[in-house]
């Protein structure tokens, strides 16, 4: 799998590198070492010295410290430096020097909207040479508008992210986190509900939440009967359960099935 088509990407705190390799045996298919939020003001430093991509074959993400941070152009230079799969640049807006990172950096970018602003500007932020993928920071987006995190508070935000993606024609953005860590049932309702909604994948924050996560993405059964039926159909209009098939139903048949694996 392609790092720009990850599910379950896996947070591990960049000061506490002795978790890396734990990180990487979780199921994850992705590790993000966080020089951000999960870092304190005094460890930084230290943080940014333990950098390395020796513990796995995973894609490795660098999630760096913001543009308004005295932090951020030592993590942008650490990782320019190194084999990293890309940046996750935290609250990306346009009107600084985020737009110059992404079309400048040879190290792909992910954005991480976070901000009434960025949301705001989703569409120009997806569109962005060296963007390749959008993320929802959802806890933090919250904070900035004032709402609750829940589906019904959220909706319209996760909608345009969507959206944006898909105009952009990047894949599918990444949900932000379930702050439950051992409710292996709201983490995989949250994660289908995602998905639902056109995401492609879903922030995690503790190794229990992996497997969660990667089952709200997993077709169901029945999900893969229908789809193995419709695809089976043939060509132009035809019935199946009762109901017409056509191509637009086939397409989504076919990405049910492509699934299957994941």
């Amino acid at each position: 799998m392609k790092f720009e088509n990850f599910i379950a990407p896996l947070f591990v705190p960049g000061d506490r590198p002795e978790r890396f390799e734990k990180a990487a045996s979780s199921g994850a298919d992705a590790i993000i070492i966080d020089l951000e939020d999960a870092v304190a003001s005094s460890s930084k430093d230290v943080a940014r010295a333990q950098l390395r991509t020796d513990f796995t074959d995973l894609p490795i993400l660098v999630r760096v410290n913001g543009e308004n941070t005295p932090w951020h152009a030592m993590d942008i230079a650490a990782v320019r430096g190194a084999q990293f799969a890309a940046i996750i640049v935290p609250k990306a807006e346009l009107g600084g020097a985020f737009a110059d990172l992404a079309q400048s950096s040879s190290v792909p970018v992910i954005a991480l909207i976070e901000s009434a602003k960025g949301l705001s500007q989703a569409r120009q932020i997806a569109s962005l040479a060296g963007v390749s993928r959008l993320v929802f920071g959802s806890v933090d987006f919250c904070a900035d508008v004032g709402c609750s995190h829940t589906r019904d508070a959220l909706l319209w935000a996760r909608s345009e992210l969507v959206l944006a993606s898909r105009l952009a024609g990047l894949p599918g953005p990444v949900d932000g986190v379930t702050t439950s860590i051992d409710d292996a049932e709201l983490i995989s309702s949250d994660a289908r509900y995602a998905l639902d909604l056109g995401f492609g994948g879903k922030l995690a924050i503790h190794p229990r939440q992996i497997e969660a996560i990667r089952s709200g993405f997993r077709p169901q059964a029945s999900e893969i009967e229908w789809a193995r039926r419709v695809v089976a159909s043939g060509e132009g209009a035809a019935a199946v359960d009762g109901a017409m098939v056509d191509e637009p139903v086939r397409i989504r048949a076919r990405s049910i099935l492509s699934r299957i694996a994941e």
